[in-house]
């Protein structure tokens, strides 16, 4: 995947930006294999092999939220932009 790539010298990078980038490389594919599995899923004519394949896009969406939540822990920007942004009512946008 591109995005497995460093855009600058890995020895000019902090220990920090590294670990955020390893977070975002996750993030990315699990989201990934959430939609190949939904996209088999819904290609998918037997029942018991559709509900396994359900089973796995959800457990991909687990590892999202855990890489998530890692990076809410531990980068305040995303911490303040989660904040502002996740479980509200009213539009999306905000207005913004």
């Amino acid at each position: 995947m591109a995005s497995d790539n460093l855009h600058a010298p890995r020895e000019r990078l902090s220990k920090e930006t590294l670990e955020l980038h390893h977070a975002i490389v996750s993030l990315m594919e699990e989201m990934e294999a959430v939609d190949w599995y939904r996209q088999r899923a819904d290609d998918c004519e037997n029942e018991e092999l559709k509900e396994i394949l359900l089973h796995n896009m959800r457990e991909e969406m687990e590892h999202a939220c855990m890489v998530l939540e890692w990076m809410r822990r531990n980068n305040e920007d995303f911490a303040g932009q989660l904040k502002e942004w996740l479980y509200k009512e009213g539009p999306i946008t905000g207005g913004h």
